[in-house]
């Protein structure tokens, strides 16, 4: 079994502020990449694919969109945009045994139906995966139309540093897609909610993926000590974009924010 990432102690306190967790982060999903794809539906109940797809459908894609997903892990976002009939897909992460699983996984989905298949009459493009990291991306200013970050901005050391050099990269009219967790509004929802992603799922999802890590015990910190919607969509605006929409989806456990760049202006 992978040794120990996150110690208790640590998860008591906000993990966000420990020096160390990005080289946390980085071991935590790469202890669990294997069993990664099993315990997201395990667990959201199948709705983890409902999000990534309201996701696709907010960032309100065209033909000649050049479409980039930080924090890609095994690409089931960046595979869903790959579909949504774009121009070129991007998906990075900074976790390799989660890339190794995407392009796998990837290289499936060419296989059927004779490579570059068409769904609902779209064909599909070929998505490129690579190592790299959402607060330096090896990428020219405004040379992105949709950049998307689904469930990872809080592991960002830096999330505000994420942010601008997101704005840096997108074109003007550019979209920024954030899918995050947040605690519902509802005081019984709330409840259960945390009844759930406290004590229940920690327990089930670590002994599915016979993980060690503490990966499934440092999320639900990760969610309560991290930018709730309100200081979320602040953070996005502070960092260059003109306007911000959000959505609620599953009663409030997810925000889905779209961050648009002001159009005819680069700088």
């Amino acid at each position: 079994m992978p040794k120990a990432v996150w110690q208790p102690n640590e998860l008591a306190t906000d993990p966000h502020r420990n020096g160390e967790k990005a080289d946390k982060v980085r071991d935590m999903f790469a202890s669990i990449a294997g069993a990664y794809d099993m315990n997201n539906r395990v667990h959201s109940f199948g709705l983890d694919q409902h999000w990534r797809r309201a996701a696709v459908r907010l960032a309100g894609v065209r033909p000649m969109d050049d479409v980039v997903d930080v924090a890609c892990g095994t690409g089931d976002l960046t595979e869903l945009f790959a579909r949504s009939g774009v121009r070129s897909v991007v998906g990075i992460d900074f976790t390799p045994p989660m890339l190794d699983i995407a392009r796998l996984k990837s290289a499936k989905e060419s296989g059927r139906e004779g490579g570059a298949t068409a769904r609902g009459g779209v064909a599909r493009v070929q998505p490129t995966y690579v190592a790299g990291d959402a607060m330096a991306l090896a990428l020219p200013d405004a040379s992105v139309d949709v950049l998307s970050i689904a469930f990872g901005l809080r592991n960002v050391s830096d999330p505000a540093k994420a942010l601008s050099e997101f704005r840096r990269v997108l074109r003007p009219g550019g979209r920024l897609i954030v899918l995050e967790f947040d605690e519902p509004r509802n005081g019984l929802v709330r409840a259960a909610n945390r009844l759930y992603t406290h004590h229940i799922m920690p327990w089930t999802a670590s002994l599915l993926a016979r993980d060690r890590s503490g990966a499934y015990r440092y999320l639900p910190r990760s969610v309560e000590t991290f930018l709730d919607r309100t200081r979320l969509r602040r953070a996005i605006l502070a960092a260059g974009f003109a306007t911000v929409e959000q959505q609620d989806l599953t009663f409030g456990t997810c925000v889905l924010s779209r961050g648009t760049v002001a159009s005819g202006r680069i700088g």
